[in-house]
């Protein structure tokens, strides 16, 4: 099955939590205990969206994390391949190692189907989704 991960399913809530808080600067506790994250998992994600510039992160009682980037500039394509590689249905299109490659019979529609994926989340930004 197609579906997200949980990893770019807490950073998305995050984001769209942060985004909704302008300026502030929110704490990974308070995005963890609002929506039921595990904070160590949250921590580690928003501490890889910081080095990829996505939010800034501040130290000290008053600091925590707000959103950065414009992120209407940033496609989910991008987004989620930033955060967990390249995007593919089957490992063939990521990965050249499969034993089935020299004689697969459907690694060209799966290909396609694959590229059409990719051309949908092109299109999405991810503030349309965290606005």
């Amino acid at each position: 099955m197609l579906k997200l991960t949980r990893k770019l399913e807490y950073a998305l809530i995050a984001l769209r939590h942060m985004q909704d808080k302008g300026d502030t600067f929110i704490s990974a506790k308070e995005i963890a205990d609002m929506y039921l994250i595990p904070q160590e998992l949250l921590a580690k994600t928003l501490q890889q969206m910081v080095k990829l510039n996505y939010i800034k992160a501040a130290q000290g009682p008053h600091g925590g994390y707000r959103v950065r980037k414009g992120l209407t500039e940033i496609s989910m394509t991008q987004f989620m391949e930033d955060l967990e590689g390249p995007i593919g249905i089957v490992d063939c299109n990521i990965n050249a190692e499969c034993i089935q490659l020299e004689n697969c019979n459907i690694r060209l529609p799966i290909k396609k189907i694959n590229s059409n994926i990719r051309a949908i989340f092109n299109e999405i930004r991810v503030g349309d989704i965290t606005s």
